[in-house]
This record gives structure tokens, C-alpha cells and sequence, in this order.
């Protein structure tokens, strides 16, 4: 039997799932604020629009008939798209506005760990007087990490001793966000190694997928502006070379935790998460929690995964995910992003020529914030084009991603140095001097 899925999102975690579905034989209904070409490709029927008019879209959506429907951007997410959709009777496989708060307000989030002990929580204060604000951070001592309170797209955190020349500006920022936002948070700011630990929710029972490493930063070697992920590494062990052995099973207990903690908390979180946590020198913290694919990391473990996606959402939808029978190849990747010239800061949008002739199976160029066709691509603002490969290691991906590289012609940005040996050396002496 073909099932029907409507696909709402126009990314390339959206054009990742999409290839994954359409593989495993459902029928694609898309609706996209682009035009992604690939998304294109593989959907029966797209609607193309930037409307969050709700109403506009669920009536779309109740014409179409679907089997099921997955919600992949947080832009929907925190609308209240899916809980209309709930009130038809669609199977969905994605959280309600008010589970997709563990994202949509950190301040839940954090008291969420507060109410139910989960551990690697932070200080943090929540703050709505720029008087207290300027107190706070007058306190040089201590380094500082200051968040708005909902989404930011991975670009509103900035921490003190890293995004601004001195503490004045830090306040400065602090109180836009207060005079914006009503309230800022203002949280420890801690050091080491990031990570993602992604995992899909029936609401009570999880599935954990491979985590992952993105790399926010802009610039070669972690430096300048934060963006919204220039690439992503994961390896073929199911945890990184630099993570330790314990903090892998604490990061699946603490993910797991936030799961059950929202079950008791009457909010069944149904769809995927990902736990963004921070490996320091003391102890493994909890940096934020993400109610959706990753963007970029979404698209790693969806290259990676065998077995039936679409009776995975469909499981996620029915609350009975320990029945799914998915896994996982044992292979590394690595991902590179291509994004227009001046990207995190004044983005030149172009156009991109892509070769697909010959593509090798293990290598994939996903379609993110980009119109046009699969040859010719029109970028925007955002990021454009994703080159991914599998590989024995995270360092032979990363070489696959450069020789393929040639595909593409025209102006972009990239990270060459993601996945290389030199970046991962230091990540692995890094590591040795952890204490757990």
C-alpha cells in the first residue's frame, strides 16, 4: 500500500526525509516557503507558499487526504499548525505547539530540568530590567552566555568573552533583547566539545540515531559569527572519536530523561529531538534542546538510516515506536554546507550550476534555501546547497566532500577544514585531559 504523506518545509532536512520517504514507496505532498527543486522532484503535488496563515495550510492539507503528516521547520512548529491538524484526526508525527515549547522558550526548558532533576542543567537567570541585567554581567569574573528567550534560528546566543569587544557591549545586547523580548536569559557560559544527540519520540519510547557534531561558526577553525550550521560530522560508531565512552550513554540517559519528564508533565512529545550538549573539563552540560530534525545533522542520520521511514512516523504518530525496525549504516560522514558570499552577515545571493552526472551512492548534494531546478539553482539569503558523503572515517568523508566539489559552479562560501585530520587531532587531545 502507498501512503500519503504531506511534507511541510522547504530545507534540507525536509529534502533528506523527502528522499528517504519517496525511497521507502509513499506518495509525497509538499508545501514549501521555496521552491526546492529535489523536494520537487519527488512530490506529487507542492504548494509553494510563505503564508503561516494556518487555516490556509490545514485546509490545503484536509484536500489532499493524507495518510499522515510530518511539520519539519521550527517557524511551523511553533505556530499552531499542528494542533489544528490534531483536532482533524491526521496522524501526525511532529510535537504540538505546547511540546514544541522545549524549544520554543529556553526558559521552559531550563525549569523543565529544574522541576524533574535532569541533570547538566546551568545557572541561569531570567531577567526583565536592564538595571539587573547590567549588574549581572558587570561581574567579570564569571563568563556569560545571553539568549534570547524563544527562537533565534542558531544566531541569537552570544557569549561574552567570544562575540563582543568588551562588557558594555555585551549589556548593550542584553538590553536590545529586553527592550525587544521583555526578558533575556542569562545562563553560565561553559567550554569543550558540542554535540548533538538526536532521537525519535513516540511521546514515552525513543529511538536514538548517531549523534552528531555541527559547526555554527562561520569561519575556518570555529572563528567569527554564529550561523545556522555550516556543515555536520557523525561516525560509523554511533559517537564521535572525541567524545567519552560515559558521557555517550549519560548525553542517551539525560535525552531520554527530557522525554519522560515531558510525559509527566502532560506534554507527549511526538516527533524528533535533539539534545545539544557540552562536554567540559567537570561534567556533561546541557547547551539547549531542539524539537525537530537538525539542520544540518538531521541530514547525516537520514543518509545513514535503513529500514522504513515511513512506518517509523507512522509509529511516532501511533505511540508505538519500540516496534520500528530501523538502523543505522556503520559508516562516517561528513557535510558541507555552500552558502552565499557574505553569509552571517550582508549575503549576496547567486546563482549555482550543479553536475549530478555520475554522482557515486555514497555522496549526496541536498537542496536547502534554494529555487530553480536540480541543474541550475537559484540561492537566497540562506544556505544553498549541502555536499555530503559517507566514508570508513570522518577524515576520508571530508576528502569525498572536497573532490567533489567541482560539481558546483559559481560564487559560495564553505568550511573546508569541517571533518579534516588536523581539526580532528585536535578535538582528540582535547579530549584527553577531560576528566570523566
Amino acid at each position: 500500500m502507498t501512503y500519503k504523506i504531506v511534507l511541510v518545509g522547504g530545507g534540507g532536512r525536509e529534502d533528506a526525509l523527502a528522499r528517504k520517504l519517496f525511497e521507502d514507496g509513499a506518495e509525497i505532498v509538499s508545501i514549501m516557503p521555496n521552491d526546492n527543486p529535489s523536494i520537487r522532484s519527488l512530490s506529487s503535488e507542492t504548494l509553494v507558499t510563505q503564508s503561516m496563515n494556518t487555516d490556509l495550510l490545514v485546509n490545503y492539507i484536509k484536500d489532499k487526504k493524507p495518510d499522515l503528516v510530518f511539520v519539519g521547520p521550527d517557524g511551523y512548529l511553533e505556530t499552531n499548525l499542528v494542533d489544528k491538524l490534531l483536532m482533524t484526526k491526521i496522524k501526525i508525527a511532529s510535537p504540538s505547539s505546547e511540546a514544541f515549547k522545549i524549544e520554543s522558550s529556553k526558559i521552559f526548558m531550563r525549569q523543565l530540568m529544574r522541576r524533574y532533576g535532569i541533570q547538566g542543567n546551568l545557572k541561569y537567570d531570567v531577567i526583565d530590567d536592564q538595571y539587573n541585567a547590567k549588574t549581572l554581567l558587570m561581574d567579570t569574573e564569571r563568563e556569560f552566555a545571553i539568549k534570547p528567550v524563544g527562537l533565534t534560528g542558531g544566531k541569537g546566543v552570544k557569549l561574552t568573552n567570544l562575540h563582543f569587544g568588551n562588557r558594555a557591549d555585551a549589556i548593550n545586547y542584553a538590553n536590545e533583547i529586553i527592550r525587544r523580548d521583555k526578558r533575556v536569559l542569562i545562563e553560565e557560559a561553559v567550554f569543550g566539545e558540542e554535540f548533538s544527540m538526536q532521537l525519535f519520540s513516540d511521546g514515552s519510547d525513543v529511538l536514538f540515531a548517531p549523534i552528531a557534531q555541527d559547526f555554527k561558526r562561520l569561519e575556518e577553525r570555529d572563528q567569527g559569527p554564529n550561523t545556522g550550521g555550516m556543515g555536520s560530522i557523525t561516525d560509523k560508531d554511533m559517537r564521535l572519536p572525541f567524545i567519552t565512552s560515559s558521557n555517550y550513554e549519560k548525553a542517551k540517559q539525560i535525552s531520554r530523561k527530557f522525554v519522560t519528564s515531558m510525559y509527566d508533565d502532560g506534554q507527549m512529545f511526538k516527533g524528533v529531538m535533539y539534545v545539544q550538549f557540552m562536554q567540559t573539563p567537570s561534567e556533561l552540560k546541557v547547551i539547549e534542546v531542539n524539537g525537530r530534525l537538525g539542520d544540518p545533522e538531521g541530514m547525516n542520520i537520514l543518509t545513514l538510516m535503513s529500514g522504513d521511514s515511513v512506518d517509523l512516523l507512522f509509529r511516532i504518530a501511533n505511540a508505538e515506536i519500540s516496534g520500528a525496525k530501523i538502523n543505522f549504516r556503520k559508516n562516517a560522514t561528513t557535510l558541507k554546507y555552500l552558502v552565499p558570499p557574505g553569509y552571517g552577515t550582508d549575503p549576496v545571493p547567486g546563482n549555482l550550476t550543479v553536475n549530478l552526472a555520475g554522482l557515486p551512492e555514497h555522496v549526496k548534494i541536498y537542496y536547502s534555501s534554494v529555487n530553480g531546478t536540480l541543474a541550475d539553482v537559484q540561492m537566497t539569503k540562506s544556505r544553498g546547497l549541502a555536499i555530503l558523503a559517507e566514508g570508513e572515517s570522518i577524515e576520508e568523508a571530508s576528502d569525498t566532500v572536497e573532490k567533489n566539489l567541482w560539481r558546483v559552479g559559481g560564487k559560495f562560501k564553505m568550511r573546508h577544514d569541517i571533518g579534516t585530520s588536523e581539526m580532528l587531532q585536535k578535538k582528540r587531545e582535547a579530549v584527553k585531559n577531560l576528566k570523566n
